[in-house]
């Protein structure tokens, strides 16, 4: 049901759009007791989902009394529990016009603006935020969490303590506190707070697979009897199961139980992709679309875009050394790590004006080639701001870009692009493993280990697709040549940027950067070997994929 069709009291209706029709009457002002009131029916409609019942509180006090700032606060977050953060952030900024004290209206603006991509504006509600000095530790979490996502996990671990300290026993404050000291690799600590946070609650299974991938297990020191005890226990909650899962495969491979961890990923993904509504045929005509728009005519026709050197796009199939290859790069003086961005994809939704409810469709891609390329160039630059802008060049490091490299072209031709590539059945076997975001769709041919295989045969014909069509501009890099041979790779990377060559990109692992990848233990180690050909370790589970990928002429040695 949409916002738009939730009635209000007396006439008062909410229309969608970021403010409320209310019928005209005799307005009195709330009393204390009244807004305690109306928190309360708030906060009980929000615990039972029921959002036309919190959304319809708001609309009768809006009724009693038009320029109550608490109503106001309350009715964006009723939309933002809806997902209307545009229409949540109009709300809240009216909320604070009337009355600009409020540090949770402050920071609950600073999380929409952040979700919306607003970061500039959210940074500055963050700010004022902090600035109210806020008690209460729901407060300081929500800051932490627009700070985290803004990669300022410095302040997010400042803020995040102030909560846990005030709420020791909260297990979400342990966890987001663990998160952020495990980005910036402060591991015993982020083991701490991930075990109090189990301590607090056993069942918020995502905690057990932080801690599972937070170092390497041994016979000797693991987590498996805690691990198998609650999977007897987890029931019907599937997203548990699956973070229990991955977590037994991951210290059963750790601890040389392949057959075991093979059996727990398979049993967690099948059960999870049961629950998804998920097709290839819907990835091949995407990525078909790609290829026919973007033919040689296209390209040569289109006028050129932005002129700026200041962004390296790092892209290539997820878990094939593309947060190793940024660290390489940000290590460099003038290269400043900005993470994954989706500020790309979202900046040429808007600009194509399609009407889709995704970000990424046939027909944002056809209308994309509408758009004014300088404009989408710039526009994408400006959204960076203000974490880019302070050094030279920054790394965009959203693998799922390379879906996007046309229009990357297009819009920055004088942006650096750079392609990893992996041994397949290792690039297969690794997006198999990892457990990615569950809320994020472009993962979800991840939980079947063939259409993780159907899927990379998409991707590497795309990409001989881009070497074809743009010749030169894309440089692939082999992550086996990186881990056999550092030096080299790493100054072919650092020439093709157009640096010069700084030693430090051979330290990569002394980069102090916070890392807020599912690689953020690996890089803080020297470059290892065992995780090429780790196929192997499970060569009879993967021999229909490996058929299947003979059958397509992938190469597999």
């Amino acid at each position: 049901m949409s916002p738009s069709s939730f009635a209000g009291c007396d006439g008062a209706r909410y229309n969608g759009s970021g403010s409320t029709n209310v019928k005209p009457g005799k307005i009195v002002t709330l009393t204390n007791t009244d807004i305690t009131d109306l928190r309360g029916q708030v906060q009980h409609h929000l615990a039972r989902r029921n959002l036309a019942g919190a959304q319809q509180a708001c609309l009768n006090a809006l009724t009693t009394d038009r320029a109550n700032s608490e109503a106001h606060y309350l009715l964006g977050i009723v939309s933002a529990e809806l997902g209307k953060f545009v229409n949540a952030a109009e709300f809240i900024e009216k909320a604070i016009t009337l009355d600009d004290s409020q540090a949770h209206y402050h920071a609950h603006l600073a999380r929409c603006l952040s979700l919306l991509n607003r970061d500039t504006e959210a940074q500055t509600a963050v700010d004022r935020a902090i600035k109210l000095d806020p008690p209460d530790p729901l407060t300081l979490d929500t800051i932490g969490v627009v700070c985290s996502r803004l990669g300022d996990h410095d302040r997010a671990i400042d803020v995040f303590r102030r909560a846990a300290a005030k709420q020791p026993t909260n297990p979400g404050f342990q966890f987001n506190l663990g998160s952020s000291l495990k980005f910036l690799g402060a591991f015993d600590e982020a083991e701490d707070a991930y075990e109090s946070a189990i301590a607090a609650n056993p069942k918020l299974y995502k905690v057990h697979s932080a801690l599972a991938h937070l170092r390497r297990q041994t016979p000797e020191r693991n987590h498996i009897d805690r691990l198998e005890g609650l999977l007897k226990t987890v029931g019907e909650n599937v997203n548990g199961e699956l973070y229990l899962r991955h977590s037994l495969a991951k210290e059963y491979d750790d601890t040389g139980h392949h057959d075991k961890a093979f059996e727990h990923l398979s049993a967690g993904n099948r059960r999870r992709r049961r629950t998804l509504n998920y097709d290839i045929e819907y990835d091949r005509k995407l990525f078909e679309c790609v290829e026919a728009l973007f033919s040689e005519d296209a390209i040569r026709s289109a006028r050129p875009g932005h002129r700026t050197k200041e962004p390296i796009f790092i892209v290539g199939m997820p878990r094939t050394g593309t947060t190793l290859t940024e660290r390489i790069l940000t290590s460099h003086s003038c290269v400043f790590s900005a993470g994954e961005l989706k500020n790309f994809s979202l900046s040429l939704k808007r600009a194509s004006g399609s009407r889709s409810n995704v970000v990424l469709d046939t027909e944002t891609l056809r209308q994309g080639m509408e758009v004014d390329f300088e404009s989408l160039g710039k526009s994408y630059l400006d959204s960076t701001r203000p974490a880019t802008g302070h050094t030279p060049h920054f790394t965009d490091k959203l693998p799922f870009n390379f879906l996007y490299i046309g229009f990357i072209h297009l819009a920055l031709p004088d942006a650096k692009i750079i392609c990893l590539r992996r041994n397949p059945l290792d690039t297969c076997l690794s997006n198999f493993r990892q457990l990615f975001d569950v809320n994020f769709s472009y993962y979800n041919y991840a939980y079947d280990i063939m259409e993780t295989g159907r899927y990379y045969v998409l991707f590497h014909r795309l990409m001989e697709h881009w070497q074809r069509v743009l010749p030169g501009k894309v440089l692939e890099v082999q992550y086996e040549k990186i881990v056999a041979d550092q030096a080299s790779e790493s100054r072919r990377i650092v020439e093709h940027c157009g640096l010069e060559w700084e030693e430090a990109c051979l330290a990569f692992e002394k980069n102090a950067a916070a890392v807020a990848t599912a690689s953020s233990v690996q890089v803080r180690e020297r470059i290892y070997t065992t995780a090429v050909e780790r196929w192997r370790r499970y060569e009879a589970q993967l021999q229909p994929l490996r058929d299947m990928l003979e059958s397509e002429n992938m190469p597999i040695d």
